[in-house]
């Protein structure tokens, strides 16, 4: 993979990596299909864990079982994942130097349908922690049976953060 350009926005540190994997509500997923590329914002529950020195990142999402989302999960399982929070205006000396703060995680990966009944509760049961911390979680046989539940393995990704200027 291509390195970050501006290696001193860069976040290795796991506590800032889980920090915006909890603060941001919203994955976009680029995908593509036979009519092209496109972007699909979602929520999202996850599962994030070390092993070694190695960050394994793994997100949820749910959605309905057919339509174009799904049909370009099952064509094109390769997918780019972004997100981003702690949004803010930098401001400058001169028009062009104006900039914005943010922290991101951006990525690659491959994306599943989970079709195992226990599968989908834990996944389902991901986006509802993330989501609604706190709230009860019950799944209706119904519900289960006509929601799709997909995993994204996130393959290799990257954290940034551009701080606001302390004055």
């Amino acid at each position: 993979m291509r390195e970050m350009r501006l290696h001193k926005r860069e976040l290795h540190d796991p506590e800032a990596i889980k920090e915006i994997l909890e603060e941001c509500d919203v994955v976009r997923i680029g995908a593509r299909d036979a009519e092209g590329m496109f972007i699909i914002p979602v929520n999202y529950g996850y599962d994030f864990s070390m092993s070694g020195e190695a960050m394994k990142l793994v997100l949820f999402i749910h959605g309905a079982g057919e339509g174009r989302k799904a049909d370009a999960f099952a064509a094109f399982p390769d997918v780019a994942v972004e997100m981003d929070c702690r949004h803010g205006i930098i401001t400058g000396d001169y028009t062009c130097s104006y900039s914005y703060s943010y922290r991101s995680i951006m990525g690659n990966g491959t994306v599943s349908r989970v079709d195992d009944r226990q599968e989908k509760i834990y996944g389902l049961t991901k986006i509802m922690e993330h989501m609604a911390p706190g709230a009860k979680i019950e799944f209706s046989p119904e519900a289960l049976e006509r929601t799709a539940v997909f995993c994204i393995e996130v393959e290799h990704f990257t954290a940034k953060e551009r701080k606001r200027k302390q004055f």
